[in-house]
This record gives structure tokens, C-alpha cells and sequence, in this order.
């Protein structure tokens, strides 16, 4: 009988302690086999503390502590090279504001027998978003995704949302190195690697909540950056410059970790 596959959940994390306990029991409730991780980045708030009472608590969850805010896009390199050393099968991102409702996390691990990426995803049918979500950020939202399948080849609709199940062993033939995108360019530039390496990307109708605490860390200067870095890739793609990508070499563990 096949072993059921391992999963780690990653969740980068910056002020985020109101959040953190529910939403972590919100993970095991729908997954009850899933590890997590969390990647908090100093919050001055104390989350990392409480991430820590967590998980003194339960040995499924890990934790790295980094020194100060680096950016979703290096947090979520860190969970995929976290996944690959660690010999996951599965990665699954989601932000941890509740704005990616965990209710939806069966139905993204459903479509790993098809596809090799699955998203959780506001633009196909029965997607959404619920609450408020005004008409400019939903004007920036629908242009970046066109953008970005028109510019770098996507036929998926919502390249520009973090809540994502990734096969580990296709993460692992992408030169992780030479992704230059920090911010939220980050997801639209992972998806062009994965494309790259033959990745099979299928997506999940989700409804994206507004946060239950906190404030939203998105803004212009971020959409702007999100831009430059598709066209630069578009261009490179163009002209055919981009490379496939090399299996990694295996790498020590992210430091400091705590937990199993």
C-alpha cells in the first residue's frame, strides 16, 4: 500500500500573533498529517515567541527565527529549500492572515495526482473574493495576472497569490539560486521556473477573506517591482536567455531551527 505523501505547510509570518494559534489549528483540523512551518521574521508583536509555545506543545511544528524582515519571496525560498532537504513531498503556502481560508487545503492536495503545482485560485470558476476588496486593487490585481500570462507564457489564471501546493521533487530540479525576486514578484517568477522544469500547474477555485488581524503588508511599490521583474523575464524569454535550471546539491538545514 503507497505511503501517504509528507507534507509541510510554511507560513511566513511578521506580526502576525493574533493569527498564528488559531490558524495553525485550523491547518491540523483539515490536515491532520501535515507538519508546519513557520518563518517569522522578528515580529515585533511577539509572534515568534508564540510560535515557539506552539511548539514546545506539538514536535509537528518547526520554526526558523530570522533577524528582521527579509521579504515573503526569501521566505518562501527558505520553506522550499526547508521541504527539499527534509525530504517532503509536498510544500503548501499560505499566508498567515486567514486571507487563505485552510478549509480549502483538501482540494489542493487533491489535484497532486495531476498536476505538479496546484493554486488556490480567485480567477476560475467558484473562485472569489469575499469582503472588502476595492476597485483599485482589483484593477492592480487583474493586471498583473494578465500581465503575467501574456509576458512569460502562463495559461494559469491566478499567478499572482501565495496560497500554492508545490511537488517537492520538481522544486528540487529548479536553481533556486537564480531567482532574483523578493517580494510578492516572487510568485509570479517561481511559477515562470516551474514552467521551466515541466512543472504541470493546475488550480482550485478558492474565496480569498479579508485578514482577521493585522494589517495587509501589499502595496503600489511592490505591484511595480512585481512588474519590472515579469518583463524583465518576459524579455528573457523572448530572446531566449532563461535556462531550464539544475538539480540543487544537497544543503545543510536552514538555521536556527527548532523541532523534530
Amino acid at each position: 500500500m503507497p505511503r501517504e505523501p509528507r507534507l509541510i505547510v510554511s507560513l511566513a509570518t511578521f506580526n502576525e500573533v493574533g493569527n498564528l494559534r488559531p490558524l495553525v489549528d485550523a491547518i491540523r483540523e483539515q490536515v491532520p498529517s501535515a507538519h508546519v512551518l513557520v518563518i517569522d521574521d522578528n515580529s515585533p508583536d511577539g509572534t515568534g515567541r508564540v510560535a515557539d509555545e506552539i511548539g514546545a506543545e506539538w514536535p509537528g511544528l518547526h520554526i526558523i527565527h530570522r533577524p528582521g524582515k527579509l521579504g515573503l519571496g526569501t521566505a518562501i525560498l527558505a520553506a522550499m529549500r526547508y521541504a527539499i532537504d527534509r525530504d517532503y513531498d509536498y510544500l503548501i503556502n499560505l499566508d498567515a492572515d486567514f486571507s487563505h481560508p485552510p478549509r480549502f487545503l483538501p482540494d489542493l492536495l487533491a489535484g497532486m495526482d495531476r498536476y505538479d503545482v496546484m493554486i488556490g485560485s480567485r480567477y476560475v470558476p467558484g473562485g472569489g473574493v469575499e469582503g472588502e476588496f476595492n476597485l483599485k486593487r482589483r484593477l492592480m490585481s487583474y493586471g498583473i495576472n494578465t500581465y503575467a500570462r501574456l509576458m512569460l507564457g502562463l495559461t494559469s489564471h491566478d499567478n499572482s497569490g501565495s496560497y500554492r501546493c508545490y511537488r517537492v521533487s520538481k522544486l528540487a530540479e529548479i536553481d533556486l539560486d537564480a531567482i532574483r525576486s523578493r517580494g510578492y514578484s516572487f510568485l509570479e517568477e517561481v511559477l515562470y521556473h516551474c514552467r521551466l522544469v515541466g512543472c504541470r500547474i493546475g488550480e482550485t477555485p478558492i474565496l480569498f477573506e479579508n485578514r482577521r488581524s493585522g494589517l495587509s503588508k501589499i502595496n503600489q511599490s511592490e505591484a511595480a517591482k512585481a512588474l519590472f521583474v515579469i518583463a524583465r523575464l518576459g524579455l528573457g524569454r523572448l530572446f531566449g536567455t532563461q535556462t531550464r535550471g539544475k538539480p540543487r546539491e544537497p544543503r545543510a538545514p536552514s538555521q536556527p531551527v527548532a523541532g523534530p
